[in-house]
């Protein structure tokens, strides 16, 4: 297996715009779950967006419609794209890998629910004015 690596996290102002992306080389999409975690400070950390092999994804409520994950096969790189940043968006994003058996259909929330065993190191994300 290869490394997770993030990158895309900066400052922006409220109403803006990031895309993060992640390195996922070495862990191919046909058996894994990919998602993105994240962390404010003094909070625990919060399961975001799962995506799974058959496209399926899950968002969890404090991001759907503003966020979309997203595989790039041919880059081998996963995405987040992130729109109407509120302050509350202000963490440590991961990225996160799990190995399914890729003959089996996941829903993006079994996707969810699975123990991650492979992260990135995370990047930065400040939403302020």
């Amino acid at each position: 297996q290869g490394q997770l690596e993030e990158s895309g996290g900066g400052s922006v102002q409220p109403g803006g715009s990031l895309r993060l992306s992640c390195s996922v080389s070495g862990f191919p999409q046909s058996d894994h779950c990919f998602g993105w975690f994240r962390q404010a400070p003094w909070k625990f950390r919060e399961k975001i967006a799962f995506i799974v092999n058959r496209g399926n994804t899950f968002y969890t409520e404090t991001v759907k419609g503003r966020f979309t994950i997203s595989v790039d096969n041919a880059k081998n790189t996963l995405f987040l794209q992130m729109n109407s940043l509120i302050p509350e968006d202000t963490a440590l994003y991961y990225c996160v890998a799990n190995r399914i058996v890729a003959r089996l259909t996941y829903s993006g929330d079994e996707c969810r629910r699975r123990d991650y065993d492979n992260w990135g190191q995370g990047t930065e994300v400040t939403v302020s004015s």
